[in-house]
């Protein structure tokens, strides 16, 4: 028995869980998508015979992968029957489903006078709206936003890219409430289906250590990296940043007014000196990126996704606008983790605008500091890192055995 709201991931940024369905003839798009939670279809009337065979029992392996099975095969403990599909069908211009019943109605826009056409009528909730913008653009994805977003009514929109479907689920930050996903290349599932993994790890808290300051040591001149992002930081967030991947530093974002610069909200001034002077690079300073990766600073390009974190480890998802390379009188900090005594360190920028996020206080405890210029840096401070596995190998996490200092 299929659940009575298959296909449904609860993506944070959203105020409601966004709805996936899948339109495709293709057997590889069917398994990718299954495999991946997805498991509505939509079918024009004259592929019935598709539906059927698509939705016999199958066993779920612990590797994921799907077998047919017929009801007197016998399951071991690790193996799940499951239904393969819910399938719904397209009989003019309205979407049924394998009972009869009414669950969604097409509607084609390729104008200004459609779209303008298209009002919401809640007399039957259930009954969800599927649109296909012939002529797709962001602006007509927008209007639609605005016209449904006080309606129960759950509208769809006709994709056929991930990248389509991402400016549909985002379209006025809100987003429409599901995507039709109509593509018979199985990569076109797997990008769709890491886009919604990269907007859940918002969901996640990060583990932030207390590290205490034990040496602070200008060194020199360095080529130093300035990330300028794409979204306005609040006090209190800022970039993981270390030398090292087993332990990076939230470096504080500009948010904060001086005597001497005003507040950029949108920047990080984060590190570092290149291994070999001579070269234009590398930049050797480790950040934070979805999908628990690391990348080099150096790495960091216009576009590029990566990390905000706050001084309680929630986490979002922002675009970096700008990267600036400069060379700049560098600072070494050292810090060392209590529980185990291991030191973790990070080159910055040896200037007032570089901090690093305090611990946040307890509540009642009067109005928080959130940062400490490293050139007010001393011995004692109390500082905050995420400690987390070292050997890495292209930015992700791997088993093995490294040393490095």
């Amino acid at each position: 028995m299929c659940s009575s709201n298959p296909s449904s991931i609860p993506s944070a940024g959203y105020l409601q869980p966004k709805l996936v369905w899948i339109w495709t003839e293709s057997k590889q798009v069917m398994t990718a998508a299954v495999e991946r939670g997805w498991n509505t279809f939509i079918f024009p009337p004259d592929r019935r015979d598709l539906a059927n065979e698509w939705s016999c029992k199958v066993c779920l392996f612990p590797d994921y992968s799907i077998h047919k099975v017929s009801d007197s095969d016998v399951f071991f403990e690790n193996q799940t029957a499951i239904a393969l599909i819910h399938p719904l069908f397209i009989e003019e211009e309205k979407l049924f489903d394998s009972e009869g019943r009414r669950v969604a109605t097409f509607y084609e826009v390729s104008s200004p006078q459609q779209l303008q056409l298209l009002q919401p009528v809640d007399k039957q909730p259930d009954i969800n709206v599927i649109i296909n913008l012939l002529d797709w653009q962001v602006i007509p994805a927008e209007n639609i936003v605005a016209i449904f977003q006080r309606s129960r009514i759950t509208v769809f929109a006709i994709s056929k890219t991930p990248s389509e479907a991402q400016g549909f689920l985002e379209a006025l930050e809100q987003g429409l409430g599901g995507i039709v996903l109509k593509v018979e290349d199985s990569t076109a599932v797997l990008e769709l289906k890491d886009y919604f993994d990269r907007r859940n790890e918002d969901n996640n808290i990060l583990s932030l250590t207390k590290a205490t300051i034990t040496q602070v040591h200008i060194s020199g001149m360095g080529d130093r990296v300035c990330v300028d992002l794409c979204s306005l930081m609040r006090p209190g967030e800022g970039l993981l940043v270390g030398s090292f991947a087993r332990g990076l530093f939230l470096v504080h974002s500009e948010c904060f007014e001086s005597n001497y610069i005003a507040s950029r909200p949108f920047r990080v001034n984060a590190n570092d000196n290149s291994i070999e002077p001579f070269l234009k690079g590398p930049v050797h300073a480790y950040v934070a990126i979805p999908g628990g990766k690391t990348c080099y600073l150096s790495e960091l390009n216009t576009g590029k996704e990566i990390i905000v974190v706050d001084q309680n480890g929630k986490q979002r998802t922002a675009i970096v606008g700008r990267v600036k390379i400069e060379t700049t009188p560098l600072i070494l900090v050292e810090a060392e983790e209590a529980e185990n005594g291991t030191l973790y360190s990070a080159l910055l920028q040896n200037a007032e605008t570089v901090a690093l996020a305090l611990i946040c206080p307890s509540q009642g405890s009067g109005f928080p500091k959130k940062a400490i210029p490293v050139t007010s840096l001393k011995v004692g401070d109390e500082i905050l890192l995420k400690i987390q596995a070292g050997s890495r190998h292209t930015g992700i996490d791997i088993k093995e055995f490294i040393v490095g200092k």
